[in-house]
């Protein structure tokens, strides 16, 4: 019995560490899309001041493991085996959300996850033991006062940090602009001075409370945390006037950029917080585990299904050295994870200064909210004269800025003020619920920040408001269903372990790595769609060469995934497969969804081409309208093919699938052709093309007024054929989209010289 729960104590543990590389893969974003927005350093800087904030901050978070062996229920009431068991689901449900979570990229809480999962296993274990025992109810093994008390916490962060961050970067923009340089020079040191007398506080005064230093003694007898506590006016005193005069001789002597300054010491300083704060969320449940495992067998002969779990009430300090291998793994995942480069991305374009291409699209609450706030503003202005409106508007002008002399993709999203802001702000309010022991979330705190000064700045302008909004309350929504699916998963988990016993662990070992295997596949699947884009658009200027190269993988892969798609469709309408349609209505919506992306951000790749290029890219233009309408003709043959098997209409008649199935043969070699010529930038075969289109809308209409015939006999279906017509007439329309395509693509081609010459 006793290797068994050893055997599950490294399972835990080996969940840990695939934890800690998921989590800070996520939760990189939180420290990181600050320095890197603004290009405050090379990345490899970044992350090396990063790292060691991370590495300094690991040995901060002893205090804060408690919460995983007390702050959410009572461990007194439970047996040794079944906190085992909530230990366990905590942490395979942990793996399995944030790893998928990760792979679509998007910024989703450690800390919202470890809190509602710890909630849902101890839930699902004190419900079995109630009903079993029919004595006391769930409330009473449930830390309820301290649960309550860190979710309202976490949900109050978001208001709190948009607020904060939006004031804070409103008044430093008022003070100093967009055009800094010289402002800085007068009031930089003070400001300065202040922000990194803010991070002292509040990362080591704050912070050391709790931590492994925090009993160490002077030689006066008082512990650094009585010292910090006696002295903590003077130390702030004497931090600010030290860090404001070495700030301005340095800017006399050295001309520092105090901004950059910031930002490095912030950047340095939020990783230090996000250690402190969040490695509780990666590895405080294995350690819960191993303080349980160590007071079992300190009582040898116990019976695991008697033993109370008194002893992990106390006080227990975390080993300094699993901290330590903890902080190692975190640095090593920075360095190596590249998924951490897809959620920090998510966070920068949501906070950008300029326009460009939105990664979401736009709600009608996002509207309301544009529209009311408009509207507000402008009655406000009533109120102020207009003096002080011109001197808030240039203070905000942000074409007042300097123009950096770099290419497109070395531009910052944002300056340095704001950066300094976002990291400023997001330290402090890290560190005071690190100092109430509150789990707060990094990734809320970090974000809404970001979004709250990106705001105050006037990033979000009338072209954008609407698209970043939705993708604010996009990311916001992601969170809350990251908290229902925690409760959910965990206490299903939970439950069926209680019952299933060591095979059901066995099994949820299986499963877990089974998503994490499947989740990394999938990543390296879907990073290179949309790579083509997102190539020409980090380029500074563009030719019509880059645009037709581009272009042409586009297109090309566009006929392989319609002629994928309808295939499919055809095979499952015969079989009347519901799962087949919808995987492929899947895949159209995909489809769909990039070709209007490509033509809602054309302005995007305009904006970019040299004057030479210009007037030849309406061809680029027909190229993208050619292209939604080819999404849209495939849509309209698969989404009522879905229809009719999903209504369990009558299937398609044997003549009819004959006709539909000759169709696809000639529209299967139609676009295989269209692919290949636009693939090899071989429009010889341009008049190929045109003569299989012919042919194959010959047919067309001879299978049309076949079906028209069978209309006209008594049990001749009519869903079944009004699908029919619907499919040949999609059919012509895909043919003539798609010989369109190709010509503005040969037009294009010849613009920018890059037809193949006459054999």
């Amino acid at each position: 019995m006793e290797n068994t729960y050893l055997l599950l104590v490294v399972v835990l543990f080996a969940l840990a560490i695939s934890d800690l590389i998921v989590g800070v893969s996520n939760d990189a974003v939180n420290f990181l899309n600050s320095a890197v927005g603004s290009k405050a350093a090379n990345f490899k800087i970044i992350m090396l001041i990063a790292a060691l904030g991370v590495f300094v901050g690991a040995t901060f978070s002893s205090g804060m493991m408690e919460i995983a062996r007390k702050g959410i229920f009572h461990p007194d009431m439970f047996y040794f085996s079944e906190i085992m068991i909530i230990f366990f689901a905590v942490m395979i449900t942990d793996v399995i959300l944030l790893d998928t979570f990760n792979t679509f990229g998007l910024p989703t809480s450690t800390t919202v996850s470890i809190v509602f999962e710890l909630l849902g296993a101890s839930v699902a274990i004190a419900m079995v033991k109630v009903m079993s025992s029919g004595v006391g109810e769930v409330t009473d093994y449930i830390n309820s006062s301290k649960a309550l008390s860190i979710i309202f916490g976490i949900l109050l962060s978001v208001f709190v940090a948009f607020a904060a961050g939006a004031i804070i970067q409103w008044i430093s923009r008022l003070i100093f602009s967009f055009k800094f340089t010289k402002s800085i020079k007068y009031y930089g040191s003070i400001w300065g001075g202040f922000a990194i007398t803010a991070i002292t506080y509040f990362i080591l005064i704050k912070g050391i409370k709790g931590s492994t230093y925090a009993e160490y003694e002077f030689g006066s007898g008082l512990s650094i945390t009585e010292w910090v506590q006696n002295n903590t006016l003077l130390l702030l005193t004497y931090s600010f006037i030290v860090w404001t005069v070495l700030l301005q001789l340095f800017t006399w002597i050295f001309k520092l950029n105090i901004p950059k300054l910031i930002v490095l010491i912030g950047t340095f300083a939020l990783a230090m917080a996000f250690a402190g704060n969040d490695l509780v969320n990666f590895i405080g449940v294995p350690l819960a585990g191993y303080e349980s495992f160590k007071i079992f067998i300190s009582n040898p002969g116990a019976d695991p299904n008697a033993l109370m779990m008194t002893g992990l009430t106390g006080k227990v300090l975390t080993p300094v050295y699993f901290l330590l291998i903890a902080g190692l793994i975190m640095i090593v995942t920075l360095y190596v994870s590249k998924k951490a480069r897809r959620v920090i991305k998510t966070s920068v374009d949501l906070s950008r200064q300029s326009e460009g291409r939105e990664r979401f699209g736009s709600s009608q609450f996002s509207k309301s909210i544009v529209r009311g706030s408009i509207a507000i503003n402008n009655r406000l202005k009533v109120f102020i004269p207009n003096v002080i409106l011109a001197k808030i508007d240039q203070q905000f002008d942000s074409t007042r800025a300097i123009a950096l002399s770099v290419p497109e993709s070395e531009k910052p999203a944002f300056d340095m003020i704001r950066a300094s802001v976002n990291l400023v702000v997001a330290g402090i309010l890290i560190s005071i619920g690190t100092s109430l022991k509150l789990p707060l979330s990094t990734t809320y705190v970090t974000f809404m920040v970001a979004m709250g000064t990106s705001l105050a700045d006037r990033a979000w302008g009338r072209e954008s408001a609407v698209f970043r909004i939705t993708g604010v309350i996009s990311v916001i929504l992601g969170w809350f269903f990251t908290a229902f699916a925690a409760f959910t998963v965990a206490f299903i988990v939970a439950y069926i372990i209680h019952w299933g016993g060591f095979i059901a662990i066995l099994a949820f070992v299986g499963i877990g790595f089974y998503f994490i295997i499947r989740t990394q596949m999938n990543s390296k699947k879907e990073k290179n769609t949309g790579e083509e884009q997102e190539d020409i658009e980090t380029k500074e200027k563009l030719s019509l060469v880059d645009i037709f190269s581009s272009n042409s993988i586009t297109i090309s892969k566009s006929f392989g995934v319609v002629d994928e798609v309808v295939g499919s469709t055809i095979t499952a309408l015969e079989n009347e497969d519901v799962k087949a349609l919808r995987k492929a209505r899947k895949k159209v919506k995909a489809f769909t969804a990039r070709s209007k992306e490509l033509k809602d951000n054309i302005q995007v790749i305009i904006r970019k081409l040299d004057d030479n290029s210009v007037n030849s890219a309406h061809y680029y233009a027909q190229s993208l309208d050619f292209l939604r309408e080819i999404a849209r003709s495939t849509s309209f043959i698969v989404e009522p093919s879905l229809g009719h098997v999903d209504n369990n209409h009558k299937p398609m008649g044997e003549l009819q699938m004959i006709d539909i199935h000759k169709l696809y043969n000639s529209l299967s070699k139609f676009l295989s052709t269209a692919e290949s010529i636009v693939r090899d930038t071989d429009f010889e075969y341009l008049d190929q093309l045109l003569a299989m289109e012919l042919e194959i809308i010959k047919d067309i209409n001879i299978y049309t007024k076949a079906q028209i015939k069978r209309l006209t006999k008594p049990k001749s279906g009519k869903r079944n054929a009004k699908l029919f017509l619907d499919i040949m007439g999609e059919s012509k329309t895909l043919l003539l989209h798609s010989v369109s395509l190709v010509k503005a693509q040969r037009d294009l081609a010849i613009d920018a010289k890059m037809c193949k010459p006459k054999k």
